[in-house]
C-alpha cells in the first residue's frame, strides 16, 4: 500500500555523477531527495529506472589495461583477450543462469561487443540488483566482472520513534505497539539501525548542532517552545531506546507473533510487516544493514579528496519524528551537507568471473530489509491514536 507522496533528485544515474540536491518535506512514509528544479511538488510517481541504457555503441565494453599499453595489442594478444573473454562469459552465464548469444563468428573486437551487450540487456531484465558489467584485462589476463547494487532511490530511511511511543501509551494500540518493539529491537541489536541518541551517529551530532544554535539565540516567545521539542525529543528517545535494549523484546518476538489477533486494517499491516522482521531475523541472525557497504573511494593523487559519498549510516536512522518544526530545521541542514556530496553510498556485490571461485552472496538481504524499513516508516507515520 503506497502511503508516501515521492519526491526525488533529478536524473539520479548509475553513473553516480549527479549531485545530490534537496530534501522534500515529510511526506508519507520515506524522505525522498528533490530536485532544485521541481521543487518540493508532491508526485505520486516513483524515480525512473536509474540503470544506463545497454548500447553496443554507446561504451558498454569497457577495458582497464593495467599496465597501460604503449603499443597496439598483437595479434596473439587480441587472441588471447579473445580467448580469455569468452571462457569468463562462459562463468557468468553459468553463475546468472542465462543462455549467452552465440557471437564467435563476429570479428573481434566486434563479438565481445555484441556479446557483452547481449549479456548486460539479458542481467537487466532479470535480475533486480545487477548494476553494470565490464571487461577487465590486468597483466595476466582479461576477465569480466559484474557488480550488484541495491538502489534505494535517494530516499531517507528515518524510523521515527515518537509515535510507537504514543502507541505504547494508546490501551487500542498495545498490543501493535508492543509487535512493532520486537521489529525496532531487532533492527537496533541486529541490523545495526544507528539510533540518534547515541553519541557516534550523525543524528546525535546534528540534533545538539540545534539545540546549540537555539540556546545561543536570543530569548523569544518561541524559544522556550523550541527548548521543550528538543527536551521532548531527548527524553522520548531515551525511554524507547531503553525498552528496544532489552534484549526480551528479540526472545518474545515469535510468541507475540503467534498469539496476535488482528481487529482491523492497521493491526493487519502491523503483523505482517512483524512476519516479515521475524523471518529475516531468522534467515540472517547477525546481518547488518551495513554488510554489504562499499568501501569509500580516494584518488590517491588528490590531496584534496575526501569521502565525497553520502554514508549509509546518514540516510538510515532512528529518529524521534519525522513531523514538525524539529525535523523541517534538520532536513534543511541536512539538505544543505547532501548538496556537497556527489554520490549516495549503496549495498553492493562485486564479483570477478576470472577462474577462481565466484561468490554466492546476494542482496536477497537487502531487498527485503529495506522494504521492512519502507513499511515501518510508512505504519509510524501514518499512526493515529485511538483514543478519546
Amino acid at each position: 500500500m503506497n502511503y508516501a507522496t515521492q519526491h526525488h533528485i533529478g536524473n539520479y544515474h548509475n553513473t553516480r555523477t549527479e549531485t545530490a540536491t534537496a530534501i522534500a518535506p515529510t511526506v508519507g512514509r520515506v524522505r525522498q531527495l528533490a530536485t532544485k528544479t521541481k521543487g518540493c511538488k508532491p508526485s505520486a510517481e516513483r524515480q525512473a529506472e536509474i540503470r544506463t541504457d545497454s548500447n553496443a555503441t554507446n561504451g558498454i565494453l569497457k577495458f582497464t589495461f593495467l599496465p597501460k599499453l604503449k603499443t597496439a595489442p598483437s595479434v596473439q594478444a587480441c587472441q588471447k583477450t579473445e580467448r580469455d573473454f569468452y571462457k569468463s562469459l562462459s562463468k557468468l552465464a553459468e553463475h546468472y543462469s542465462i543462455e549467452p548469444m552465440q557471437t564467435q563468428d563476429f570479428e573481434f573486437p566486434n563479438n565481445i561487443k555484441l556479446a557483452m551487450w547481449d549479456m548486460e540487456t539479458k542481467l537487466k531484465r532479470t535480475h533486480i540488483n545487477w548494476d553494470s558489467l565490464r571487461l577487465v584485462q590486468d597483466s595476466k589476463k582479461a576477465f569480466l566482472k559484474s557488480e550488484e547494487r541495491y538502489d534505494t532511490g535517494t530516499t531517507l530511511y528515518y524510523i521515527p520513534i515518537v509515535p510507537l511511543f504514543k502507541m505504547l501509551k494508546d490501551p487500542k494500540r498495545k498490543k501493535s505497539a508492543q509487535l512493532l518493539v520486537s521489529v525496532c529491537s531487532y533492527l537496533y541489536h541486529i541490523a545495526d539501525i544507528p539510533y540518534y541518541r547515541q553519541e557516534n551517529t550523525y543524528l546525535y551530532w546534528l540534533y545538539e548542532m540545534h539545540k546549540d544554535w537555539v540556546e545561543q539565540d536570543d530569548e523569544t516567545e518561541e524559544t522556550q517552545y523550541y527548548k521543550r521539542e528538543f527536551a521532548k525529543a531527548e527524553l522520548i528517545g531515551d525511554c524507547i531506546e531503553q525498552r528496544l535494549f532489552n534484549r526480551i523484546n528479540l526472545e518474545m518476538f515469535e510468541k507475540r507473533l503467534s498469539s496476535f489477533v488482528s481487529r482491523d486494517v492497521f493491526e493487519i499491516e502491523c503483523w505482517q510487516l512483524a512476519c516479515n522482521a521475524f523471518a529475516l531475523y531468522s534467515e540472517y541472525p547477525k546481518a547488518s544493514i551495513f554488510r554489504n557497504a562499499p568501501l569509500p573511494e580516494q584518488d590517491p593523487y588528490d590531496d584534496d579528496c575526501d569521502n565525497e559519498a553520502i554514508g549509509m549510516e546518514k540516510y538510515i536512522s532512528f529518529i524521534a519524528d519525522t513531523k514538525g518544526w524539529l525535523y523541517e530545521n534538520l532536513s534543511d541542514s541536512i539538505n544543505n551537507e547532501f548538496n556537497e556530496y556527489g554520490i549516495m553510498e549503496e549495498p553492493s556485490i562485486s564479483k570477478s568471473f576470472d577462474g577462481s571461485k565466484v561468490t554466492q552472496e546476494s542482496l536477497d538481504f537487502e531487498n527485503r530489509l529495506f522494504a521492512v524499513l519502507d513499511d515501518l516508516c510508512s505504519l509510524l507515520y501514518n499512526y493515529k491514536t485511538t483514543r478519546q
